[in-house]
């Protein structure tokens, strides 16, 4: 058993025994290929699973297949597992990751813009290019650690967003948090990223951390408004006749 769980602690193994479990049966060549690793690395990993006895090894011809030994893990599986009432468990596993991704849902838009990666990137950060498309100054050096501002662009300085910066790799990747500055203990997170796509961009946004489906949509209907004013303005130089937010929705 102690050889189990040692051969079971390494990430490579591990890795190894998840690919003979997809396909069973596949040489040292074929492992390889999928860990992207030398022989000898791999031979070594496998030596300490067929040690364990977590692996067998068949001859054919010339080749030396590897195959899944499920017998060891069946019975840690009986020793500690077994007793207790597994549909139980199972049902309770599933609940949990059901409520753990109802608690945190998360928003993905991705737009094509007819621009560069320079150019979308200042008109995230620029204060005066938000206001001109989104109604609020970004306001932030947008360095690592900093503090940013969604600061209305109606002259009262009210912020309706804060946060800090997580990452900033200009032009290619922004992550901020968002928070509430009425309750600063509640936080998203939204990463833009920024890839060259042809002769285009490819501009992903992801918004985390949302606290139910009703923000999600929110989040949803929010996102597209402003992006859809972002995009016209990059490739038009002009902004939409009526923001996205105020339009009736039919």
């Amino acid at each position: 058993m102690d050889k189990v769980f040692k051969a079971l602690a390494d990430e490579t193994r591990r890795y190894l025994l998840d690919r003979l479990r997809e396909e069973n049966g596949q040489t040292l060549g074929e492992l390889c290929a999928r860990v992207g690793m030398t022989r000898q690395s791999a031979t070594q990993h496998l030596g300490v699973l067929e040690a364990a006895n977590l692996i067998t090894t068949v001859r054919r011809g010339r080749e030396k297949l590897h195959y899944l030994n499920p017998v060891p893990l069946h019975e840690i599986q009986e020793r500690w597992i077994g007793r207790f009432d597994q549909p139980r468990l199972r049902a309770l596993s599933a609940i949990k990751r059901q409520a753990e991704a109802a608690m945190k849902p998360e928003f993905v838009y991705v737009t094509y813009i007819n621009s560069t990666p320079e150019k979308v990137w200042e008109a995230l950060t620029d204060a005066d290019l938000t206001a001109a498309y989104w109604g609020h100054h970004n306001v932030s050096d947008w360095q690592v650690g900093s503090s940013w501002a969604h600061r209305r662009a109606d002259g009262s300085g009210i912020d309706d967003v804060v946060g800090e910066v997580l990452e900033s790799d200009p032009p290619h990747r922004l992550v901020t948090t968002w928070k509430d500055p009425a309750d600063v203990a509640v936080s998203s997170t939204v990463t833009f990223l920024i890839q060259p796509y042809g002769e285009t961009v490819r501009l992903t946004v992801t918004h985390e951390g949302l606290a139910d489906g009703a923000e999600r949509a929110q989040a949803a209907s929010g996102w597209a408004a402003v992006l859809s004013n972002l995009k016209t303005l990059l490739e038009t130089g002009q902004v939409l006749p009526l923001p996205p937010w105020e339009m009736p929705e039919r």
